[in-house]
């Protein structure tokens, strides 16, 4: 801090102080802080050097009225309010990106907009320009959230390929593909052959790419695609209760079930335990996520590790560099089989 002249307080260090102390012009600390362009870098490092010895704190307000940017950045979720409090998913998620942010010192504004009325508030907030890009979670087919804003030039980075947008929007994903066919072989390496499966929702690309995976296993083993087998969720607990429950009614032989999420499984987990079945023993079970519901499973679940950690850092690295005027990119992760007690 600097003494003030008046009665010996402190005032807070200014623009002026950082480059004294780093003895270069007050034009260089502002390239600095504004991505460093044009400045060398021994300038560069003198600044940064001298930020830290003054405690230098940018004024953002200041600096957006400079460069039209606000310096933060939304983290937007169109799901109703309670799955972001029922979904341990979105919890994790949210803090990787949160941590990542922070390595660059860029606050995450949370938005909720589970309605029409509030994605349309949400969307006029956002194309007004009171965020500099948007990490959106949990798209809908049929969801006009992701194209308003991509249209609006709003740098975009979703969480799973956006159906129906292709390579217009940027994307972090795990393989779900991939990842379900693991499971699904793994269910048939342990001997069972009458595999159930509930889906998650299938206007989502998590619920489309998992399912695929499915079938495409079950050909490869040659076992026959069976309708019967299949029952659709929604990521819920109830809904995988429920699902497991028309499972049962529609195939009593079913002697395993690929869930699409690890909340799911809990659900179907307790669907099978009223009906008597034991698991693994009458029926194997295997989630998706290794989410913390996995672990707090009865009996724990064998599950698809999604790299939660890789997924929100490289959702914030593609939309920084977005920001940054890159074009749109696309990275798949790959998952990985976590055996545990259910399957």
């Amino acid at each position: 801090m600097t003494m003030s002249n008046t009665g010996g307080r402190r005032r807070p260090p200014t623009i002026h102080d950082v480059a004294r102390e780093a003895g270069v012009s007050r034009g260089t600390v502002s390239r600095v802080l504004n991505g460093g362009h044009y400045v060398s870098p021994a300038a560069e490092e003198a600044v940064n050097a001298a930020i830290r010895k003054t405690g230098y704190v940018v004024n953002r307000h200041a600096r957006s009225l400079i460069t039209g940017r606000s310096d933060s950045v939304g983290f937007l979720l169109t799901e109703p309010q309670e799955r972001f409090f029922e979904d341990p998913n979105f919890n994790v998620l949210l803090r990787g990106c949160t941590q990542a942010l922070a390595a660059h010192d860029v606050p995450l504004l949370l938005m909720l907009a589970g309605t029409k009325d509030e994605r349309r508030r949400i969307t006029r907030y956002i194309t007004a320009g009171h965020v500099d890009g948007v990490l959106l979670v949990s798209s809908h087919s049929g969801d006009p959230v992701a194209e308003e804003l991509r249209a609006a030039g709003v740098p975009l980075v979703a969480c799973g390929k956006p159906i129906g947008l292709g390579s217009k929007v940027s994307y972090v994903a795990a393989d779900d593909r991939d990842g379900a066919r693991e499971m699904v072989r793994h269910l048939l390496s342990l001997g069972r052959r009458r595999v159930g499966m509930v889906t998650g929702p299938l206007d989502t690309p998590g619920g489309v790419e998992r399912l695929a995976g499915y079938k495409e296993e079950l050909a490869e083993a040659g076992v026959a695609f069976d309708e019967r087998l299949v029952v659709s969720g929604d990521y819920s607990r109830a809904s995988g209760e429920a699902g497991a429950e028309r499972l049962l009614a529609r195939a009593p032989d079913v002697d395993a079930v690929f869930v699409a999420s690890d909340l799911m499984a809990q659900g179907v987990l307790a669907t099978l335990q009223r009906a008597g079945r034991r698991v693994p023993e009458d029926v194997a079970v295997g989630g998706f996520d290794d989410s913390p519901a996995a672990v707090a499973a009865g009996p724990q679940l064998t599950t698809i590790r999604q790299p939660w950690d890789r997924i929100s850092a490289e959702m914030v690295r593609v939309l920084l560099a977005q920001i940054g005027g890159e074009d749109p990119a696309a990275v798949i992760l790959p998952t990985e089989l976590v055996r545990r007690a259910s399957a």
